[in-house]
């Protein structure tokens, strides 16, 4: 089991900057995949990025490619998403996720799921 705990949204303007964390409990973190998604209002949950265990390998949605890039601290317990050139399309609920297994894009292929943290980008 793990404990996923997501922080570091909030209002920003267009053009600005966030940087989300998402903080795991354990001592097995290195051996998850990472993921975020998010949902905006009247739409369904979207994949965003996904990192490999080591952190060696990303891979992003369309929609944040050369936008957005995530990261992972092992020894920190800790994944991130740093988003940049944010747009008002941005604006949902971020979600962090843990996978036992490889990389993936899909909701469903992820185990454990932190409570979320709004991102808003005004115009």
């Amino acid at each position: 089991q793990v404990q996923l705990v997501e922080s570091g949204g909030g209002l920003v303007q267009a053009g600005g900057s966030l940087r989300l964390s998402c903080a795991a409990s354990g001592r097995t973190f290195s051996t998850y995949t990472m993921g975020w998604f998010r949902q905006a209002p009247g739409k369904e949950r979207e994949f965003v990025a996904t990192i490999s265990r080591s952190g060696g390998s990303t891979y992003y949605a369309d929609s944040v490619k050369g936008r957005f890039t995530m990261s992972r601290d092992n020894a920190k317990n800790t994944v991130y998403l740093q988003m940049n050139s944010l747009k008002p399309e941005d604006t949902a609920v971020y979600y962090c996720a843990a996978r036992i297994g490889p990389m993936a894009g899909k909701g469903d292929q992820y185990d454990y799921w932190g409570q979320g943290t709004q991102v808003t980008v005004s115009s």
